[in-house]
């Protein structure tokens, strides 16, 4: 009797392995050559980053639930960020610099460089650290941070298409990596990868392309994700050969879905996760350490 032997899809390119933070603590993301969860057909070396959110300032207009979490903590992020890391168990975490928003608190880039050094010294897992993606504001202080931060090779984001020059040349100097981001546009995002790629190493980039909510358009960047990831590893397109990110915690939790309870808040946001997973991104971004539990859960 002859043995049935299942077709298998095998790739002879691998995602560029990207690493964030330092020392033991240091993550590894990418580096697979196959589709998310194909262990059969190919090798996942590295399991995909969770990275749970904080704010440089206190936040507004959260859901109840997804504050609770973090209420005695978030008048100060360093606070908020040790517990992230001590009580929640976050390997990585995201400084997110919503108060250099020029059209809000309008924080200079000192002061915002200054918060992020703290931070970053008070931990010893990577860090994500983001701006509010208005171009001019963004490049000062992210070029601020890369300065103040250097040899912490912090993963510094978004850079975008009218600020990636300057952002791009302080991370070499300073030695972090970057997020690229192009919208839900696979060939934006081509774009965005090939001019970094003239003078800044491939293999400390990370593509964003931006993300969004179960029920809410999840569907269309799913698609943007999946392609991106076949042209990467079935075209051997060199300049899709990155990790991607999904930052989608927000989203989540505006929804009216989100809002009614703390459960179903929980699950919109977990599920949304790993439906990104699935598509191929090898970074996440949470805000409720409870899905960042679940996803654990899920992945394990």
């Amino acid at each position: 009797m002859v043995k049935y032997e299942p077709p298998l899809e095998k790739y002879s390119v691998n995602i560029r392995e990207a690493i964030v933070g330092e020392g033991e603590k240091a993550i590894k993301i990418g580096g697979e050559n196959t589709f998310p969860f194909h262990f059969f057909e190919g090798s996942l070396p590295n399991p995909p980053g969770l990275a749970l959110e904080i704010l440089d300032i206190q936040p507004e207009n959260w859901a109840q639930w997804v504050l609770e979490p973090f209420q005695d903590v978030t008048f100060d992020p360093v606070r908020w960020a040790e517990k992230c890391v001590e009580v929640f168990g976050a390997e990585i975490l995201c400084l997110r610099l919503l108060s250099t928003d020029p059209m809000g608190r309008d924080t200079s880039p000192r002061e915002a460089a200054r918060i992020t050094k703290k931070l970053a010294d008070s931990i010893d897992v990577p860090l994500i650290v983001w701006g509010t993606g208005t171009e001019e504001k963004d490049s000062q202080v992210l070029i601020e941070v890369a300065r103040v931060c250097s040899g912490k090779n912090l993963l510094l984001g978004p850079v975008l298409k009218g600020n990636y020059g300057q952002i791009a040349k302080a991370a070499l100097e300073y030695g972090h990596a970057l997020v690229a981001q192009a919208s839900m546009d696979v060939n934006l995002t081509k774009e965005l990868n090939i001019a970094l790629c003239k003078f800044f190493p491939a293999e400390r980039i990370v593509i964003d392309t931006t993300a969004s909510a179960l029920g809410y358009g999840l569907e269309y960047t799913f698609s943007i994700i999946e392609s991106i990831k076949q042209f990467a590893l079935m075209d051997r397109d060199t300049m899709m050969q990155m990790p991607i990110l999904a930052d989608f915690g927000g989203d989540c939790w505006r929804t009216k879905e989100a809002k009614e309870s703390k459960e179903q808040g929980i699950f919109w946001e977990a599920i949304t996760g790993l439906t990104f997973l699935l598509a191929g991104a090898n970074l996440l971004i949470l805000r409720h350490p409870d899905a960042l539990r679940l996803i654990k859960e899920m992945i394990s």
